[in-house]
This record gives C-alpha cells, sequence and structure tokens, in this order.
C-alpha cells in the first residue's frame, strides 16, 4: 500500500498514469527535474490532500488528478503555461487555487465539478478558457476575468448556481461575453 512517496531528482519524467488508483497515497514531493504531469498520472488518488507543483513544471495534461476527491489545495508552478483538459476535473474537495500569471490556456472541463471551490481569479495573460472548464462547481461564487481572455466557450460556468459575481476588465469584454456565457443571476460588473 503507497502511501507516500518522493520522487528523486534523477527522474525527469513520470509516465501517464504512473499512479492512478493509488486510493492510499497522501502525499508526494515531485522533483524540480520534471517538466510536466502526463495524463491521468494521479487519477483517482482519492487519498492525496494536497500537492505542490515544482517551477520545473510548465505543462499539467489531461486528467492529471481527475478524481482527487479529498485535495484541498494546489500550489502551482510560476511557470506553468497550460491546464490540460480535466486535469483537476472532480477534485470535489478542492477549495483554493492559486492560477499563475504563466498559464495561457484553461482547458476543457479543467476545473468541473470541482464542488468546494468557491472564488476563482483567472490572471491576466489567459487567452482562452475551455468548454465546460468550471462546469458544476455549485459554491463558486465569484469569478475574475482579465482582459486578455479572448475566447470564453458557452457552458464554461454553466451548472454554477452560487455564481453571483463576475468582474471583467472592460465593457467591451462584458458586451462580448454578457449573458450567453453565465448565468442569469450573476451579477457581471467591469472593474
Amino acid at each position: 500500500m503507497l502511501e507516500s512517496i518522493t520522487i528523486p531528482n534523477s527522474v525527469t519524467t513520470i509516465g501517464g498514469n504512473a499512479f492512478s488508483y493509488c486510493t492510499e497515497l497522501t502525499s508526494v514531493t515531485l522533483p524540480n527535474s520534471i517538466t510536466e504531469i502526463a495524463y491521468e498520472t494521479f487519477y483517482g488518488c482519492t487519498g492525496l490532500t494536497s500537492i505542490i507543483i515544482p517551477d520545473s513544471v510548465t505543462e499539467i495534461n489531461y486528467g492529471a488528478f481527475y478524481g482527487c476527491t479529498r485535495l484541498t489545495s494546489i500550489t502551482l508552478s510560476h511557470n506553468v503555461k497550460s491546464l490540460g483538459n480535466q486535469a483537476f476535473n472532480n477534485c470535489t474537495g478542492l477549495e483554493l487555487v492559486t492560477i499563475p500569471s504563466s498559464v495561457t490556456h484553461i482547458g476543457d472541463g479543467t476545473f468541473s465539478h470541482c464542488t468546494m471551490l468557491k472564488s476563482v481569479i483567472i490572471p491576466d495573460g489567459v487567452t482562452s478558457i475551455g468548454i465546460s472548464a468550471f462546469e458544476g462547481c455549485t459554491n463558486l461564487k465569484s469569478v475574475t476575468i482579465p482582459d486578455s481572455v479572448t475566447s470564453l466557450w458557452s457552458g464554461t460556468f454553466s451548472k454554477c448556481k452560487s455564481l453571483k459575481t463576475v468582474y471583467l476588465a472592460s465593457e467591451e469584454q462584458k458586451e462580448k461575453f454578457a449573458y450567453y456565457y453565465f448565468p442569469p443571476e450573476a451579477k457581471l460588473i467591469v472593474k
């Protein structure tokens, strides 16, 4: 039964599904030698409670932490550029995530069904937010979207029944995204 692992600096790649369904795994220390978290690396690791992504990581791939239901916080590398499709999908315990300014793309379903997530600040530099990226985040109350976001898909915030406040960067952005992309009860505020 694998409960804790420290991956040495000699490791440069961790393969896809490497730790999938290691349900007793609670602690992982990743080395500064890896540059990506491969697809479904920690898929279904329901015992994992927190993770620190080292600064060497630039990409978090498809489903990397999908279904890590006890994951409550994530510290992302300041060099991550892309959060892959469904990377943190169904992390139902996730309360806090700070998306670094290095991120340019948030993939489809990246944070969908993170039911404990309450607030999200999308940093300046993100240009696209994928389909259903935050779908079903039922406790999400506010979101801040910078002017750099030029592509927002329908369904991005669907089923976010608590979303009441959306902070936008400009009137033009408000006109562009308006009511098609957010729940009708959400108040759109230009900062």
